[in-house]
């Protein structure tokens, strides 16, 4: 997502955790437990940390195993950071995304979403470049992967998500323009769902969303799952794949409406999907563990917007971005099986 100044479930029950923003503390991020089933992910008592500061707007975590170290985007600054214990965070690649964009056009020149392939590449979500991109760890090379559908420039690339099979997924809002949908840069005439296929090709898997932004698999790769930003109709969208990944029709799995009304900031965005099928999802008012069904479990709470996240350490810690800062949370080992 971009930063501010940017089967419906249970409405009852997910508004009695909408507090509203005046009632958070910025500088004390912490966990509510909302499901005794909690406790199996986080032990009672374990509050978030914060690991870095001083971000523009923080984006796209993904954690890199060999090498044991965090990568995240600041998409204005045009940067991606790593994150180092003991070292703290330092410039990693700049520019992210693109070079040389003109600040009247383009709002968000840098990368935003981050994953790893099969072969430990870094694959990047360019919002200014308007292209899924990848980036060797190893020799620094970076290569296009796709910029196109249907002959014409994608948006502003957003967020993805690596199928085993290799196929990236992939959002493509308008949230890198500075004029969104009225961009005289915008040549697509939707803001796509899209998959990109080991072969190359492109297809786009959903045209009718607003603002797709998070994106994920299930772990049987049964079920898609998009967060939708519309300020107007924020909810989390759920599509049943079938055997070749074709989707259905869409549904509501969690609208988020009662708790943007309640002043939760932010909304859904980011989202990570553990071992065990539970959901990991930006909404307004913070970061929501829950489960396929959408029973809430737990909202981890910064007094800010929390743009997205990533399992690390061998699903011992979840990173968080969270506005101007990065957050940390330790894990039950062993709960994602």
């Amino acid at each position: 997502m971009t930063c501010p100044d940017r089967r419906t479930v249970i409405a009852g029950g997910l508004a009695l955790f909408a507090m509203p923003a005046a009632a958070q503390t910025p500088d004390a991020p912490r966990v509510r437990r909302l499901s005794p089933a909690l406790d199996r992910m986080i032990a009672p008592g374990t509050e978030p940390e914060v690991i870095a500061t001083g971000i523009r707007w923080a984006e796209g975590p993904v954690w890199v195993p060999k090498g044991g170290y965090l990568l995240f985007s600041d998409p204005p600054a045009n940067l991606i950071r790593r994150w180092q214990r003991g070292r703290g965070a330092v410039p990693f690649l700049s520019p992210s995304g693109a070079a040389g964009t003109d600040p009247k056009l383009v709002r968000e020149a840098g990368s935003n979403g981050l994953a790893l392939d099969a072969g430990g590449g870094l694959l990047i979500a360019n919002s200014g470049g308007r292209s899924i991109d990848r980036f060797d760890l190893v020799t620094r090379k970076r290569t296009v992967l796709a910029d196109r559908y249907d002959g014409k420039r994608f948006n502003s690339c957003n967020d993805l998500h690596v199928g085993r099979d290799g196929s990236i997924w992939f959002t493509d809002p308008p949230y890198g323009f500075a004029d969104g949908d009225a961009s005289p840069l915008k040549e697509q005439s939707v803001n796509g769902v899209y998959r990109r296929f080991p072969d190359g090709r492109v297809v786009l898997i959903e045209g009718g969303l607003t603002r797709p932004n998070g994106i994920a698999l299930s772990p049987d790769e049964r079920r898609l799952y998009v967060s939708v930003s519309d300020e107007q109709m924020p909810r989390i969208m759920v599509y049943d794949l079938d055997a070749a990944g074709k989707p259905g029709g869409g549904r509501v799995l969690l609208d988020a409406r009662a708790m943007k009304a309640k002043g939760g900031a932010g909304l859904p965005d980011g989202m990570k999907v553990a071992r065990d099928g539970t959901l990991v999802c930006s909404v307004p008012g913070g970061m929501m563990l829950m489960t396929p069904a959408a029973e809430p479990l737990g909202l981890i709470e910064s007094g800010a917007a929390i743009a997205n996240c990533a399992f690390g350490e061998n699903g011992r810690a979840l990173y968080m971005t969270a506005n101007d800062r990065v957050l940390r949370l330790a894990l039950r080992p062993g709960w994602q099986g």
